[in-house]
């Protein structure tokens, strides 16, 4: 039986990029891993070899000069170089894996709990809190600072987060010897993998406690109700979201999360916006729009007299510099927009529409 060809085996066209031969192995080694339940050990061979040739330039060029035979392959299906040459033996040697490339690493993670040599990364994270707030359409323009209450992990009391009993101190990690991790051997089709992983004993810390805080039980956090004042900027729009960095939840040992708060902005019976304008619409009479006049419009910081001119036609707009909502980043405000609209009366009696038909002979 001859052996595919590497690209149809990957499921991509010869022109494909490293990036899209990269990927589409991915998705094949997830698939097929034989220790994922349904996995299949010939298929996924069968993809790693076709990624290990395509992947790189050099063999990637003998192979599409001369098929199998130019990267030590042959026909029969079963001989040929061995795939996996970059990383050492397989015939049942101890084999200490450095994924580096972001290649065969990120998919051995996917199974084994990461890659080999990981190291403990900074310090622990709390988790990441959302919360909403609704404004009102004034509230949004001109900002204002509320306050939200939050049910979440907050640093324990009695031990300041630390975990320890107070007047207890920490004391080296009797299984890592104060290394923070792991050596795990772990025998795979491969043969055997060396793993570095995070302690199971001090979770990546090198140190316990000598005696556990006997409030938190060692989590260093406590379950309770939050109060936060939220300061929202002036000009702030609806479905804005606004990043309090480390105002989340608590964690042993380690920095709070962030808290996300999402905005929601009422809608106004009056107003709508656009950006940094305002927009509103007023209504005159006719004789008003013919003769000109002033009025009263009202906008966010009261009521502001305008003047209409003679003349005007239904639809006009009229701007009012300064009246509008402030931009976040300059706070320098917009404007506010007036539609005029002209009413056109619908019941007119028998003086009035001879003064029109009057006005209309002329």
């Amino acid at each position: 039986m001859s052996k595919r060809d590497y690209y149809e085996t990957l499921g991509v066209s010869k022109d494909a990029s490293a990036d899209e031969i990269k990927k589409a192995y991915r998705k094949l080694a997830v698939k097929y891993h034989p220790d994922k339940q349904g996995g299949d050990e010939a298929k996924f061979k069968e993809s790693a070899e076709a990624y290990e040739v395509l992947k790189d330039q050099q063999k990637r060029q003998r192979y599409d000069q001369f098929g199998h035979a130019g990267v030590g392959g042959n026909s029969g299906g079963g001989g040929g170089g061995n795939p996996f040459e970059g990383f050492g033996g397989f015939g049942g040697q101890d084999a200490h894996f450095d994924f580096g490339d972001g290649g065969l690493g990120d998919i051995f993670g996917q199974f084994f709990g990461g890659g080999a040599g990981q190291q403990s990364r900074g310090p622990r994270k709390g988790r990441d809190v959302e919360a909403s707030l609704q404004l009102s359409f004034e509230e949004a323009v001109f900002g204002v600072e509320q306050d939200i209450t939050l049910d979440m992990e907050d640093e324990c009391e009695h031990c300041k987060g630390t975990t320890v009993e107070p007047g207890h101190d920490m004391k080296t990690c009797p299984t890592c010897k104060g290394a923070g991790q792991q050596t795990r051997v772990m025998n795979t089709m491969f043969g055997q993998i060396q793993q570095n992983v995070p302690c199971e004993t001090c979770k990546g810390r090198g140190k316990i406690p000598e005696k556990t805080c006997t409030v938190c039980k060692g989590k260093g956090t406590q379950r309770k109700k939050q109060t936060i004042t939220v300061k929202i900027p002036a000009g702030i729009d609806d479905g804005s979201t606004i990043r309090l960095r480390e105002r989340g939840e608590a964690v042993g040992e380690g920095v709070r999360g962030d808290l996300y708060v999402h905005i929601r902005v009422k809608a106004h019976r009056h107003f709508t916006r656009e950006g940094d304008l305002i927009l509103s619409e007023e209504h005159i009479s006719m004789v008003d729009a013919s003769l000109g006049t002033e009025i009263d419009v009202e906008t966010v910081d009261g009521d502001v007299r305008m003047k209409i001119p003679a003349g005007t036609q239904g639809g006009t707009d009229f701007k009012l510099s300064g009246h509008g909502v402030p931009n976040l980043r300059s706070e320098k405000r917009g404007a506010h927009i007036v539609s005029v609209i002209v009413d056109i009366p619908t019941k007119l009696s028998k003086k009035q529409k001879d003064l029109l038909k009057q006005f209309g002979d002329k």
